[in-house]
């Protein structure tokens, strides 16, 4: 989680390679060949680290060429789809003491701005809301490829990472000062539409 997730977010680190109008687009997540993935590391009480993922999540992104700064993001997390590999664990990771998934069944990301570097890398400042608490938070984002699919399409793809502190969003239950914030990862690819 280094400044923001769950990003997609994604956005946009799109930013560098893609010059050309012909990259514009819309672009919908692969949830159909899972070719994302939204995961987190938390530390275990300042001994190890415990990971983690979220299985289901859909969102898009629209990339601006020629603007990459008018470039957009969405995202839509299923809360309960928490996977850290251990079932009593994630029954916890469901529960009030964190995530609350009953009362908070879906987490989103909606990108306000997007400010690019020297190098091509990206930030997606946007709104996080998680437990139900909207939060501004900026994803670190960079492009990673695109171009043409062998199935007709037309693909990009990139990573974005953003770091959390539990309490911002509501969470309560404390595991000490290792734990207080958590790393997240996320990794997208889009199809044009």
């Amino acid at each position: 989680m280094k400044k923001v997730l769950l990003a997609s977010a994604v956005s946009m680190a799109l930013v560098g390679a893609a010059h050309a109008n012909e990259h514009s687009g819309t672009y919908a997540f692969d949830t159909k060949g899972a070719h994302q993935f939204i995961t987190f590391k938390i530390s275990h009480l300042g001994y190890s680290w415990l990971y983690g993922r979220f299985n289901d999540f859909d969102g898009e992104f629209v990339y601006d060429a020629e603007n990459p700064e008018n470039s957009t993001v969405n995202v839509t997390i299923d809360t309960a789809s928490v996977d850290s590999n251990h079932a009593e664990r994630d029954k916890h990771l469901r529960s009030e003491d964190f995530l609350y998934v009953d009362e908070f069944p879906e987490a989103t990301f909606k990108s306000k701005r997007v400010v690019l570097d020297e190098e091509g890398e990206a930030d997606i400042i946007g709104d996080l809301t998680l437990r139900g608490v909207t939060k501004e938070v900026t994803l670190d984002a960079e492009m990673l490829g695109h171009g043409e699919d062998p199935w007709g399409g037309y693909r990009m793809g990139f990573e974005a990472e953003t770091e959390l502190r539990l309490k911002d969003f509501g969470i309560p239950m404390g595991l000490g000062k290792a734990s207080e914030t958590v790393e997240i990862i996320i990794s997208v690819e889009g199809i044009r539409q």
